[in-house]
């Protein structure tokens, strides 16, 4: 099979140029093209005023912090600049590879917003990255990538974090010594 349309899910993580770059390898042995995609966090560009970007208070729950409306509105251009600046460079990048590439950088839950950019852009696969929350933090905080595998209307690559791709290596070892 291959995959002529490949939207690749990135965030702010260690993970993000492992993640395009893989996924530019792919798109060049496919000869596809990318769409590069990166939900900005409703939770810090709501409102001006009362805030779901909080303060924690040991761990047991979050609670409202007023924001300044010049200060949100400062913070949300400066993050939709720097969102718009470093997929600008991967896009950049591909497109001096050969490859067709776009972006954008919507805002909403991961997980959803991904699933839709799928939808919308007749994905033929998405590429997620995984960073191994697992038990109560996943419980709490969700998993993205699980929320794309259940969710998204094409094929689904998972890339894995190096710590989780090195665990089991590392149990192996151990279990040797």
């Amino acid at each position: 099979m291959t995959f002529a349309r490949i939207l690749v899910a990135l965030d702010q993580s260690e993970l993000r140029e492992t993640i395009f770059l893989r996924s530019l390898t792919f798109a060049q042995a496919c000869q596809g093209s990318l769409h590069l995609l990166h939900v900005l966090s409703p939770s810090f560009l709501g409102d001006p005023g009362f805030s779901s970007a909080s303060t924690t208070f040991s761990d047991l729950g979050t609670y409202p912090t007023f924001v300044d409306p010049t200060i949100w509105q400062q913070q949300n251009q400066a993050q939709t600049e720097q969102a718009a600046a470093w997929l600008g460079q991967y896009c950049q990048t591909a497109l001096d590879q050969g490859i067709e590439a776009s972006f954008s950088y919507p805002t909403g839950e991961a997980g959803h917003e991904i699933c839709q950019a799928a939808t919308d852009w007749s994905a033929d696969l998405v590429v997620v990255g995984r960073r191994g929350r697992s038990g109560l933090a996943e419980a709490i905080m969700g998993s993205v990538s699980q929320s794309v595998l259940h969710h998204a209307p094409c094929d689904v690559l998972v890339i894995q974090s190096l710590e989780i791709a090195a665990a089991p290596l590392q149990q192996s070892e151990s279990e040797g010594d």
